[in-house]
C-alpha cells in the first residue's frame, strides 16, 4: 500500500530538481559566450581605433562601415542611413552623422530591438593619448565605455545566436546612431518610430560599475531667454534707452520658482550675457537654463509656464522671447519593462551573480527615452558592460570580466522572449 503523501513528495522533488536545473547556466550558451570574449575584444579594439566624435562626419562614416560589415556577414539586411529629418537644437551641427540599421528575419513573432551609439565626445587627434590597451581586467580607450562596448556586445550577441542556430524571433533589429552625444537631433524620430514597432527594446549603454539595469532616466531640457531693448548713452540720455538687462533680471526673478523639486522637475538659470560697453544702455540680454524632469508631460507644462511668464514685463517697450527645447525626454519605468528586467535578474542568478534593477532616474538621459516615447513594449537601459570614466580623456575603461555575463544575459533574454517565456 502506497503512502498517501508519496505523490506529493514526488512532485515536490521534481519541482525542486527543476529549480536546481534552471538555476545552473545553460552550458552551451555559457561556453560559446566564453569563446566569444576574445573576438569581442578584437572588435572593441577596432572600434576604439576609429575616432568618431559627434561632429567628425568622416570618422562616423568610417566606423559605420566597420559596424555594417560584420552585421552583413551575420546575415542581416544592413543599411548605412543618412538623415535630413533633423530636430534643430541650439548646438546642432550643420551635418549629422549616419546610423547603421540591420534587420534579421526569424521564424517567430516577437520583435526585439537592440540600440547603441557610435559617436563619442572626443575631438579628432585625441586617440593618440589613449589608444586601446588592456591592463589587468580592464580594457581602456576613448569611447570604449560610452558606447563602443555596446556596439561590440550587440554584434557578438548576434554572432552567438547564429552559432546556436537560433531564429525563433520574428524580427531582430539593430539601430546604431551617430549623434547621441549631441542629443540625437538627427535620429531621435527614427528611434521612436522603429521602437514603436517592437515588443522589447534593449539599450546597450554601459551598466555602470556594478552592471545595473535602468528603467528610468532623467529628461534633459534647455530654455533660452532673449530680451531686445534699445541702446542709448548711459550718462547723457539713459531715459532714451530700454535697458535689456533690467528686463532680463525681472524675467529671471519671476521664473526662479518654476522648479518642483519634490516631483523631480528642475529649472535652473545658469548662463547670462548682456551689454557691450560700461557707458551704453544694453540693447540685448540673453540667458540659458538647464531643465530636468522625470515625466514626459512635465516638460510640456514647464514650456507653457515659461511662455505665460514672459507676458508680464517690467519694461513694456522691451521684446521678450523664450525658446524651450527638449534635448532628451525622460524614460519612465513601465510594467512591461519591470517584467523583462525582472527576468534578467533570474538569468543572472544562473551565473551566481546579482543584478540590480533601478526604477528611479539617476544621471543623464539616453536614447532609451526616445525609444520609449510611443512603444507599448518594454525598454531596458544599461545592458552594456560595466565600466567607468565615460567622457574622460585618460581613464575610460570597461571591465573585461563582465563580457561573458553580459553576452550570456543578452543572448538568453532574446532567446527566452522569442520563445514566449515572458507573457
Amino acid at each position: 500500500m502506497s503512502h498517501p503523501l508519496r505523490p506529493l513528495i514526488a512532485s515536490l522533488s521534481l519541482a525542486f530538481a527543476a529549480t536546481i536545473a534552471h538555476a545552473a547556466p545553460v552550458a552551451e550558451i555559457h561556453t560559446l559566450a566564453q569563446k566569444e570574449q576574445q573576438p569581442l575584444l578584437d572588435t572593441l579594439r577596432d572600434l576604439v581605433h576609429i575616432e568618431s566624435g559627434s561632429k567628425d562626419i568622416e570618422g562616423l562614416n568610417q566606423i559605420a562601415e566597420r559596424i555594417a560589415a560584420p552585421l552583413k556577414q551575420l546575415g542581416g539586411t544592413v543599411d548605412v542611413l543618412q538623415t535630413s529629418d533633423i530636430y534643430r537644437l541650439d548646438d546642432t551641427p550643420e551635418k549629422v552623422g549616419p546610423a547603421v540599421q540591420a534587420v534579421f528575419k526569424g521564424t517567430g513573432t516577437k520583435k526585439i530591438m537592440l540600440i547603441a551609439h557610435m559617436d563619442t565626445v572626443y575631438l579628432k587627434g585625441m586617440l593618440k593619448g589613449q589608444p586601446f590597451r588592456i591592463d589587468g581586467d580592464k580594457a581602456y580607450g576613448l569611447g570604449i565605455s560610452d558606447d563602443k562596448q555596446g556596439i561590440a556586445l550587440i554584434i557578438h550577441t548576434i554572432a552567438l545566436l547564429q552559432k546556436l542556430n537560433f531564429k525563433d524571433y520574428g524580427t531582430l533589429t539593430v539601430l546604431i546612431n551617430g549623434d547621441e552625444e549631441i542629443s540625437s537631433p538627427g535620429w531621435r524620430s527614427t528611434i521612436t518610430r522603429v521602437a514603436a514597432e517592437h515588443d522589447v527594446v534593449f539599450s546597450f549603454e554601459g551598466g555602470g560599475t556594478d552592471g545595473t539595469l535602468r528603467l528610468a532616466t532623467s529628461g534633459i531640457g534647455a530654455a533660452y531667454l532673449t530680451v531686445q531693448g534699445k541702446a542709448s548713452h548711459a550718462g547723457a540720455k539713459p531715459e532714451d534707452g530700454v535697458n535689456a538687462l533690467y528686463e532680463l533680471s525681472h524675467q529671471l526673478l519671476q521664473m526662479k520658482d518654476l522648479s518642483k523639486n519634490d516631483e523631480g522637475l528642475k529649472l535652473n538659470w545658469t548662463v547670462s550675457k548682456s551689454g557691450t560697453n560700461r557707458n551704453v544702455i544694453p540693447a540685448e540680454a540673453t540667458a540659458q537654463a538647464d531643465a530636468r524632469a522625470l515625466k514626459v508631460a512635465d516638460f510640456d507644462g514647464l514650456e507653457k509656464a515659461l511662455q505665460e511668464k514672459i507676458k508680464t514685463k517690467l519694461l513694456p517697450a522691451s521684446k521678450v522671447d523664450v525658446k524651450f527645447e527638449v534635448r532628451r525626454p525622460p524614460l519612465e519605468a513601465s510594467e512591461a519593462s519591470r517584467r523583462v528586467a525582472g527576468y534578467g535578474k533570474v538569468v543572472y542568478q544562473e551565473l551566481g551573480l546579482p543584478l540590480t534593477v533601478v526604477e528611479k532616474a539617476t544621471g543623464g538621459g539616453t536614447d532609451a527615452a526616445f525609444a520609449a516615447l510611443k512603444t507599448k513594449g518594454a525598454v531596458v537601459e544599461g545592458m552594456g558592460l560595466s565600466g567607468y570614466g565615460a567622457h574622460s580623456n585618460d581613464a575610460e575603461y570597461v571591465q573585461i570580466n563582465t563580457i561573458v555575463p553580459r553576452l550570456y544575459l543578452a543572448t538568453r533574454m532574446i532567446m527566452d522572449i522569442s520563445k514566449g517565456v515572458l507573457k
